[in-house]
Formats: C-alpha cells, structure tokens, sequence
C-alpha cells in the first residue's frame, strides 16, 4: 500500500477528477471560506471522507433508500419481516421476482460517490490525501477507513458474490472483480495490517473530531472492533475453508486487540432508523411469520421489544406475515405487528456483544483453541442479548428445555400456514450433536441480531438456521428453487450496462448463473460439520 510512487499518486488523483468525486477544489474547500491549508492543519481534508463510509454502510437517510438497500431485500430473505405491501403487483422481491431497479442501490451506495452516497471511493480518496501528504502518522486514517471499508464490503459481497475491491484504487483495473474467494482473504489481509498498525496509535485523539460511532475516537476500541470482525468473518468462511477459517478465529482470540463486550452503534444525525419510518410511519414492513413463531414458541420477552400489538386487536397479541403469498392490498395484512422499539433511538447498530459470545460457540464446537466453551458461550449470547434490549428473565429463559417454535397460522388464508420444522429448544441441549447444538446458537443469534436483516440473512445462508419459511409464491421464473430459496442478489443493471466485460468475467467466478438461485463461495449447502 505505502510504495507506490508519488508521482503515480498524482496522476490518480488527476484522474479522480473525473472519475471518483467530480470537482476536487469544490470537495477539499469549505464552503465558508476556510482554506486548503487550515482544512489540512486540522485534518479536514481527510476526516471529511468519513461521513460517507459511516453513512453508507447501513444508509439511514432517506428512508427509501434504506429500503432498497436492505429491508426489502435481506430484512425479508432472513425472516425478520415482511411488507404486506404488494408492491409491483406483488411481483417482486418476497416473491422472487428479483427488481433490478431496487437491488441497485445495494451497489451504488457501496461504489457511487453522489448523492451521499459511497464507500469505496472516499475509502480511496483518503487513501490518496494521506500518501501525497507524505506524513507516515495519517496511515491511522487508511487503517480506520478500511476497517469501515471490510465492514461495508463484506456484506456487498455477501448479497452478490464477486465484487471490485483489491483492483479498485488504480483507475486502469478499478472495474475488475475479485472472485468472494479472493475478496475475503483481501478483507482478512487489510483487517491484519489495521489491528496491528493502529497500535502505534493508541490514545491518539485526531480521529474523535471524525469519528460517528460509540467508540468516540478510542484507537483501542477500533483495533477491537477490527478483531471482532475478524472472527465474524472467520465464521463465514468455516465451511468452505476449514483451515483458513480456524487461522483467523485463532488469531483473533490471541490478539492483544481483544474482543467487542459491548454493543457497538453508529450515530444517525438526527435521523429516526429507516425501519421505523417504513413501518410506523409508512406501513410497508410487519413482524414475519417466523419470528411469531420462534418468540411466542420461546416465550421470548425481547418480543416486546422487537414488534407492537397489532393494530387489529381481534388478531391477539403479536402477529406475523409469511413472505411471498398472495397479497392483493395493503390493507389485507396492514394492521399486523408493525416493529417495536427496538428501532427507537438514535443510533443505528453495527455489532454487539451477543455476536461475539455466540461467534465464540460455535467456533468452540468447531474445536478452536481459544474459544472456551460452547454452552458458557451460548449462555453468555443470550444474558447479553437481554441485557442490550433491557429485559429481565434470562435465567428462566435459558432453562426452558421444554418451549419450541409454534406452528405459523395465516390470519386470512390458511393456505399459509406451516408447521414448523424443528423442536429446537432454548435450554442448551449438551448431549446433542455438533449439529443440534448449533441450531440452537445460530437460532438465539438470530434472534439477537434483529433487527439486521443482511447479518441474518447471510448466516441462514450459511447454516440452514433457523429454519426461514419457504415461500408461496416463486415469481423467478425457475431461476431460484422455493426449497432451496434465494441465495444471492444478481449483478445490477447500471453495472452490466456499464461494465460489461468486468462483469462478465466475474460471472464466470460464480458457481452457476448470474440468478438468485446460485450459491455463494462460502455457502457450500449440506451439513454444517
């Protein structure tokens, strides 16, 4: 990264004129009057790029956008939610008519830099601002920016596969793609190079002034945050790549870094979380089918916390929508269980503590040192998940082995109704197989990690758990199989009409055709061991 030259530098710089952020004396010049040079004593010229990796990753506002961008894609795929919305004349997305228009702004919130949106070009430009000043102390901010750059890109590649990463920064290859494969080991390569070259930089205070999330410009508390993202990466890739997968876990329970034992958030500016406008203000998104399964099955408490009352009061106390039926009007299924308040606040959440106890499970389960034990793990996910939602009545919870998921029952059409397929219990089963026990951890994950749909919908993918109902409706076409269910986001159209010949080639890194039944690199199918 440090050796090339500056005069190479220059010329992509010269050339991100046109190619990255239009006018670069606009974008390096307050518009109140202060100069280049006091932008740059204070560090502006580089803070500044930060807003749009922070905003971009999970976009906020506006809240269609967010829409597009995840809930009716991932928040749906996962089993969180359903709209009872038929959008499209219910041809669409929850029945698999897969909406170019729509899924496309998963990708331009990742690469277009305009109207606010962008991760990997303000991730290169701060690239570039630090190696033409020459100063080797702004690498903290390359480390920072591309800790934030694996989170965002990550979850692009897990919605479409190959993506433009290792290429990007130089103009002359910045279209071509890396294969999942080679894009995970670049995100293990640059997540190393941060944890350990932050460390020279803990207790520096020049990120605080740029810095969005509840870390608050703490270096020791980004190198963590980088770690834990390591393991959760090391997870996603224990199918596909044993070896490689135990290297990281180990490695990321050895780090001095340590690991996340809080909940990690992101401030929203002022705004209200996207879900809550599309729900509560909107109506366009309601409790799933599987979720009113699993927390009424569970006597869950954090149901509460997730989903309100139906606004129809002859409809009981929670009740949910199963994707991908026949819905003609909104006001068939509008008055079901909006979402509760856990998408209150002011923040938005990117990683809590809970994932990593339950990361730790099953990392023990797959036999890596350092992981501990997988019911103490387990335990510990759900005790954290309580406590992040302020609910009581954990312990009780963890020794029911007697509760499991209820059957779903249509409140309009009982031919949606369907049994659930498992008695997964809650009381971890320590006489189980490496299989039951974790259904159990990737199910109270689930459960933790709502309301993210793209984390829940990649580790279903994963897994098999918890067990996200088929849906009713296949409008693919035959492109994606109902029992099998989605697996991907195909390539967008902006992308293939503009670069045609990159995407092309990496169809060819695909497993099979460029559709949404085609699985991922590191979702493999079959047993979990």
């Amino acid at each position: 990264m440090k050796h090339i030259t500056k005069y190479t530098l220059a010329s992509l710089v010269a050339m991100s004129l046109i190619n990255c952020t239009g006018d670069f004396e606009e974008i390096n010049t307050d518009p109140n009057g202060i100069s280049q040079a006091s932008l740059t004593q204070q560090n502006n010229h580089i803070g500044s790029r930060f807003s749009p990796l922070f905003s971009n990753v999970i976009r906020v506002e506006p809240a269609w956008n967010y829409q597009l961008q995840q809930n009716l894609n991932a928040d749906v795929f996962s089993g969180y939610m359903t709209a009872p919305t038929p959008f499209a004349g219910n041809i669409n997305n929850q029945t698999y008519a897969l909406v170019n228009g729509w899924n496309g702004f998963i990708w331009s919130d990742a690469y277009d830099a305009a109207n606010g949106n962008g991760v990997m070009p303000y991730a290169r430009e701060i690239w570039q601002q630090v190696e033409l000043s020459g100063d080797e102390s702004g690498y903290k901010f390359v480390y920072l920016a591309n800790i934030i750059k694996v989170m965002a890109m990550h979850r692009i590649s897990d919605v479409f596969g190959p993506i433009r990463y290792t290429k990007y920064n130089d103009y002359e290859t910045t279209g071509q793609y890396d294969s999942q494969e080679e894009a995970y080991t670049a995100f293990f390569a640059d997540l190393d190079e941060a944890i350990d070259g932050l460390e020279a930089y803990v207790g520096d205070a020049q990120f605080v002034a740029f810095d969005q999330s509840s870390f608050t410009g703490d270096i020791a508390k980004w190198r963590t945050f980088a770690n834990s993202l390591r393991l959760r990466l090391a997870i996603r890739v224990s199918k596909v790549n044993p070896t490689l997968a135990q290297t990281e876990g180990e490695k990321a329970f050895n780090s001095n870094a340590g690991l996340l034992d809080e909940t990690m958030t992101i401030d929203m500016g002022g705004f209200v979380h996207p879900i809550y406008t599309i729900s509560k203000v909107w109506g366009d998104i309601c409790m799933s089918a599987e979720m009113e399964s699993i927390l009424k099955g569970f006597n869950d408490p954090r149901i509460a916390k997730f989903f309100d009352a139906p606004l129809d009061e002859t409809l009981g106390d929670y009740k949910g929508i199963r994707q991908g039926i026949e819905i003609e009007a909104k006001a068939q299924y509008g008055s079901h269980s909006l979402i509760g308040e856990a998408v209150e606040g002011d923040s938005k959440v990117w990683m809590t503590a809970a994932e990593i106890h339950f990361l730790k499970a099953e990392a023990a389960l797959r036999g890596w040192t350092g992981a501990g034990d997988a019911q103490t793990n387990y335990e510990a996910g759900v005790m954290a998940s309580f406590a992040q939602f302020g609910v009581g009545g954990a312990d009780a919870y963890l020794a029911d082995a007697t509760s499991t998921p209820n059957d779903f029952i249509d409140a309009l059409n009982p031919d949606n109704d369907y049994a659930y397929p498992s008695d997964v219990t809650v009381a971890f089963n320590a006489a189980g197989t490496n299989e039951e026990k974790l259904e159990q951890i990737i199910t109270q994950k689930w459960i933790a990690m709502f309301p993210d749909g793209q984390e829940a919908w990649s580790e279903f993918r994963r897994t098999g758990y918890p067990r996200v109902f088929p849906v009713v409706v296949n409008n693919s076409g035959g492109e994606i199989d109902t029992d099998i269910q989605i697996r991907r986001i195909n390539f967008v159209d902006n992308e293939i009409n503009t670069n045609g010949d990159n995407v092309q080639t990496a169809v060819g890194y695909l497993n099979g055709p460029d559709t949404g039944g085609t699985r991922l690199w590191w979702d493999t199918g079959g047993s979990n061991f």
